[in-house]
Parts: structure tokens; sequence; C-alpha cells
């Protein structure tokens, strides 16, 4: 797959790196307690009889000691007892806290205790302020100065004060207001729109009397992703909103938005609000809270863990949560692993759980990672021209509810060349369980469902091609996606499931393998290609599409985004043409000023074979195929089975009963078969295939279903997994 990992590559540097921590092994042993102190030496589990020494209090304290003591080329171990560990500043390790190859450095939790890394301080002290309204005085508290944005009690997030009011029951489609005026078709253009005005509706007239501090959440227009965006003045009379910067997109009418940070709008249960000009916070406990009883914290900084330009390091088994930005990063880091930890509440429109940026062959590996800001992992690294690989990979964690601020926030975002994304689980988030882009990477063995819960046009996986080099070289096989529902307004009404695929290449994207997957209801179909080109559709299960189950849409010469990026795509292609390793790319030899054919058509190379389509709504259609050159991408050794009906392919002037026979006759599926796959029980979602299935005789091979999703390890947080609640339980509304 051109260069991009395997599942035994990685599972053979996670063993390289971890498999020489364990205490019995460890030349140095390191302790930290919470009743420890950093006055002690640290080589204890607990307190002397006497209190004379004992554990570190600290986890910098011990950093500090491995500084003083690597010299000796000892190997460490740091073991971590169970409790509370509220930092007072980021935990920052640099090259001077490396390990190497002989002597790994370990930070990790003693035995099966779960120590708490908090990036945040307790509140204290509440009093009645009026009605269920409490007060704290938090600069008293250590607050003096830190404007925090969340708020967290009994280790759940509270919902700064808004109009509406956040509803419980319908988390993703109520709560809203909808901006006033005529609807505007979403892809039609509005001569003199601005993206930073709101008009609103009478009814949502509000009276602030700070209303600067306001902010408006909104998702503008395309219903892509949405805002966080400050109010900078309104206009009462004419009910119109000014923000104090831009959104990615004009707000047009019936688009949703809230505003929220007001004081005046403090009147639901688990609403907070504070006034940075008093540091006094106000808070309304939930209702099945006792406020005589409850813990809240506030985070004080943004990242819990900044791992720079550090080698040989591990952490590993510990509960990170309750910061603003990404919890965990590693920049420049090599053969570092982040393992079997629990990431949880952290995170804002621009944080994540964990980030990997550049370095090569780090892991983040069986954690245990949800209420995130925005992404759950993302990893980046590798250099795309000379496509060497970074090898960073996000291997066995368990994924869901992300994106709570930043709607383009996915479980996994992959970038760079040559990193990977496996046996993840990953559901309940606004948008992809995995965006990629980049090349040569590996999304394989991945469990990914129910997602696309607030947004439209979107995938369990996505990317694009507009610079042409996106994202060849990449593989999407063994993955297992269904229940991908999407959320958007059709006929004035908002409604989910809407508008999302299962596997997503827009815009271009070119070579990339889709083999061995399992794809199943997803509302406009299984697997849609943008203008893609040169990829490869090959061995996979396609289940109950609700509108159509493959779908390819096409560019001409005069699209508009074909002119708008054509600049772009042939300094692309440009970039890395005459590069050794990218000679054996798929079809690399066509320059983007030569892909338009005589007919204007772009859309080339596809390959769609020995897959089973299988679908049982009697009006969905087979493929959808629009602008596409169909003497210049071919389908074959397909098996299609829609319970004897017949197989609707839309063609230009060919009566829908006469579809298959005119599909035949234009050299398409010659080998093809209709018949019964044969599944052992796709009622139940058993997908695997009877000896006697016709998909065979095609050269059909078996998926490898045992071996998709996380598996058990003791580098797994948590096995069996116990998944969440979500939206497969309570569906949206």
């Amino acid at each position: 797959m051109n260069g991009a990992l395997n599942l035994g590559f990685i599972l053979l540097l996670e063993s390289m790196l971890i498999g020489s921590i364990g205490a019995e092994t460890a030349n140095i042993t390191l302790y930290v307690a919470a009743n420890g102190s950093d006055s002690w030496s640290g080589r204890f589990a607990e307190p002397n009889a006497d209190k004379s020494d004992g554990p570190f209090a600290t986890l910098e304290r011990a950093r500090d000691e491995i500084r003083n003591i690597k010299s000796a080329k000892k190997q460490v171990t740091v073991f971590v007892r169970s409790g509370l560990y509220e930092l007072a500043q980021t935990l920052k390790l640099d090259e001077q806290d490396s390990g190497n190859s002989e002597t790994q450095i370990a930070y990790r939790a003693y035995n099966q205790e779960k120590p708490v890394i908090i990036g945040g301080k307790k509140i204290i002290e509440f009093s009645a302020y009026k009605d269920n309204i409490l007060k704290a005085d938090v600069g008293k508290q250590g607050f003096n100065g830190i404007y925090f944005r969340q708020l967290f009690c009994n280790g759940k997030r509270m919902h700064l004060a808004r109009y509406p009011n956040f509803d419980p029951n319908n988390p993703y489609g109520g709560g809203w207001a909808y901006a006033d005026g005529k609807p505007v078709p979403m892809y039609a253009e509005v001569p003199g729109e601005n993206n930073h005005t709101l008009q609103y509706k009478e009814q949502d007239t509000r009276n602030w009397s700070r209303p600067e501090e306001g902010e408006v959440f909104v998702f503008p227009r395309y219903n892509w992703w949405n805002n966080i965006v400050r109010i900078e003045s309104i206009d009462r009379e004419n009910r119109i909103i000014t923000l104090a910067g831009d959104c990615s997109y004009p707000i047009r009418p019936t688009d949703r938005y809230y505003v929220q940070n007001l004081f005046e709008e403090l009147d639901a249960p688990g609403e907070w609000y504070l006034d940075k000009e008093t540091c006094t916070l106000y808070f309304i406990p939930p209702e099945d809270v006792d406020p005589a009883n409850m813990t809240v914290y506030a985070p004080t900084m943004r990242t819990i863990l900044e791992i720079n330009g550090t080698e040989n390091v591990v952490f590993r088994g510990f509960i990170f949560e309750c910061c603003e930005g990404t919890a965990i990063r590693l920049k420049d880091t090599k053969n570092c692993l982040i393992a079997g930890n629990v990431i949880r509440n952290v995170g804002d429109y621009h944080g994540s759980g964990v980030s990997v940026n550049e370095g090569s062959k780090n892991g983040v590996v069986g954690n245990d990672i949800y209420e995130i800001g925005s992404h759950g992992i993302s990893i980046s690294g590798g250099d795309r021209i000379t496509l060497t690989p970074a090898e960073n990979y996000a291997d066995n964690n368990y994924i869901h509810h992300v994106g709570v601020f930043y709607k383009q926030g996915v479980g996994i975002a992959l970038d760079g060349c040559g990193n990977v994304a496996s046996h993840n689980m990953i559901h309940d988030g606004p948008r992809m369980g995995i965006m990629f882009s980049g090349n040569n990477l590996a999304i394989e063995y991945n469990h990914i469902r129910h997602m696309n819960l607030e947004t439209a046009d979107t995938g369990a996986v996505y990317t694009g091609g507009r610079d042409w080099i996106s994202s060849r070289g990449t593989v999407i096989r063994y993955n297992y996606f269904h229940d991908i529902l999407g959320y958007g307004q059709e006929d004035g009404k908002w409604v989910s499931p809407h508008y999302a695929w299962g596997i997503y290449l827009d815009d271009n994207t070119g070579g990339v393998d889709v083999i061995g997957n399992i794809v199943t209801r997803c509302v406009r179909g299984l697997i849609h290609l943008h203008n893609g080109r040169d990829n490869l559709i090959e061995n996979n299960i396609f289940v109950n599409g609700k509108l159509q189950q493959v779908e390819y849409n096409g560019w001409t010469k005069d699209h508009p985004y074909w002119k708008e990026h054509l600049g772009t795509m042939i300094n692309g292609y440009e970039s890395v043409k005459d590069q050794p390793a990218w000679r054996n790319m798929r079809n690399m030899n066509i320059h983007p000023n030569d892909a338009v054919l005589p007919n204007g058509m772009i859309m080339t190379g596809n390959v769609f074979r020995r897959n089973i389509v299988y679908y049982t709504d009697p009006q969905a259609k087979l493929m959808q195929l629009r602008t596409v050159p169909f003497d210049h991408n071919e389908w074959d050794f397909n098996l299609y089975w829609h319970q004897g009906l017949p197989l609707s392919i839309p063609l230009k002037d060919v009566p829908e009963d006469k579809e298959w026979e005119a599909w035949q006759k234009m050299n398409q599926d010659q080998h093809s078969l209709i018949a019964d796959p044969l599944f052992v029980d796709p009622s139940k979602d058993d997908y695997r295939l009877r000896p006697d299935s016709p998909a065979f005789k095609l050269g059909f091979q078996p998926i490898p279903l045992e071996k998709i999703g996380p598996y058990k390890s003791e580098f797994r947080v948590s096995w069996p997994i116990i998944e969440a609640e979500g939206a497969r339980e309570k569906p949206l509304s």
C-alpha cells in the first residue's frame, strides 16, 4: 500500500517501546503519592513510620529527579499512587527528559490504582445568592486573573448560561433559536452578504445589560460546522446582532444558534456564569446534585501534559481531566507512548484529547477518550513530498462524545504521511469518525457508528483532494461503519438522518484503496466519490443505503470547483512529480492540465470490483452516477442483490426496467452476478458468508470480522469495553 504501516508493524513498535518498562526490570524506581513530599527521596511507595522519607508529592519533582540521575544510564520507572493531583502548571518534558533504546523513562499508575491528573482547581465556599443560584468568590481561591470558560460538577461539564436553554431530552435538536428572514437555498450566492451579522426573530428579543460579554454559538449557512463568536453590538430596532469577528460563512435565515455567557440567562439547572470583573462564580447546581456534597472544578491551564522534542517516554494508566485546551500534546517526539489512560472533560473549540504533531513512531494506544471539546486524537507527521513516513499511530482506543464545542471535531484527525488509525471504536460525535488528509495513511480495523449527529454532508470517514495529491497511497481496509446519520434541513424542518455517507472521498480525492470494509445504514449512500479519480474499491460489503448504495458525482471543466482549485492542483502535482517515491503512485503520470477528457468530463480511473451490494428498500437505487465518463471507470466481478427487485442505475433516456441491460451493454459489470450473497444473518448484522455464497465464485475474500474494533490487551485501560449511552439508545429527535 505504498508505504503505509500495517498492523503487525504497529504492534511490533509498541512491544519494542513498552515491553521492558515493568517494575521488575526497571533499574531505578521512583514513587509519587498524594500523601508524599517533594523533600523526600521518592524511593518508597509510602511514607515510612517516622514520616522522614517516602514518595514524592508531584510528577514535576519526579521529572526533576530523573534529570539528576539519568546520567547513570539507568532505566527509570515512576509509579504514581491513586489520588487527585492538581497541577500548579502544565507538566512539561523536553529533550533532557528523554530515555533511549536502552533506558526508557516510564510514568505509570501503581498496580491497578487510578491516579487523577487534573489541570484545574476545586471551587468551594459557595453561598446562597438568590432563588436557587449559588455564588463563590473564586478570586480568593486561586482564580484571580484566570477567566475560565468551563466548569465541571461531579465529573460532568456544565453549561454556560444561555438562551435558549439546553434541552437534555433533545440535546441535538432542541435548545435553539433560528435566524429570521426569508429562507435562501444553501448553495445560492447572495450578493453583499457578510459573515458577522445575525437577524433574530421578534420572540427572541432579550434585554442584556452587558451584551458584549455574550457569544453566539451558530451553525452558519452550510451546517458543516459551527462558530462561537463574541457579540460586538445589537441593533434592537432592526433586530440585528453584529459579531466581533467573522463566522466561517454568512448566517442565513433558519440557521440555528444560541447565545451564551450572559448573566440574565442564568435560569436553568446546570448553568453557570463567571463575572470576570468581580471574580464571582454564579452557579445553579443540577437537580440531581446536593449542593452540600458537590465537587466543582474549573480549569486553570490549557494543557495538562506537554512533551516536546522528547524520546522514549511512556505515560500509562492515568486519568487526565479538566483543562481548557488539548490535554496531552506531543511535538517533535520519537518513540513516545500515551497508553491505557482515561482522557475526559477537556478541550474547548481548539482543544483535543491528545495531539501528536510531527515526530515519529509515537503511539496513542488503549485509551478511553470522551467529552472532548474538539478532536479525540489528532495525529500528523511525515514528509509528503518524499513520502517519508512518520509511523505515528492511534490504536485500540475507545473514543466517544467528541466535538462538544467544535462541530468539525472528529474521533481521529489523521494527517501527514505514513500514519495509522487502527482498531479504534468511535461513536457519538457531531461529524466524521475519522477525517484524514495526507499520503500512505492506513485506516484499518476500526468500528465507527452513530456519528454525524449535528452536521450534514459528511461520512464515517472523509477526505478531500483539492491539491491533486491527497490522499494518494492511503488504504481504508477491514473497518465496520454503520448508522452514519447526519442532521440538517429538509422542506424547512430539521431532521435526521440527513445527507451523510459511509465512506466519503470528496473533491478530487485520488489514489485511495477501499478494501474489505462493511458499510451499512447510511442515508445518502454507502460510498461517495465526488470527482474522485484513481480509487480502488474492492472486496467490500455494502448493505442498505437509504437512497442509493453507491454515488459518484463528477465535475466538468466548467465546474466552479475545477476552475477555483486548478491552480492548487497544479502546484500540488508539480511539487511531487519528479520525486522518485511518487513514480509508483497510481496514474501520477497525468498532469492536471491533461485531466479533462474531450467530452469535458474529468472523473477517471476508479475501479469498483468484487464488492457485495445488498439492499432491501424497494425505492432505493443501486447507484447514482452523475457526470461520470463510464468508459474511463470500471465496474466488474460484483455481486448485487435487491431481494429479486430491479437494480436501478439511472441512465439518460433508459427506462428503469432496461437499466441493467443497458449498463452491461456499456461494458460494465460483464462478469458480475445478481444473487443472494447468503449472509449468515443480515437481520442481526451478521455478514459472514455461508460456504456456498456465490460471492466466492467472483473471487471475493472473507473479511476478518473478528479483528475489527478494539481488542483485549494489557495496555487497554478497560476490558471489556462498556459502551456509553448515546444516539443508539436515545435516537435524535
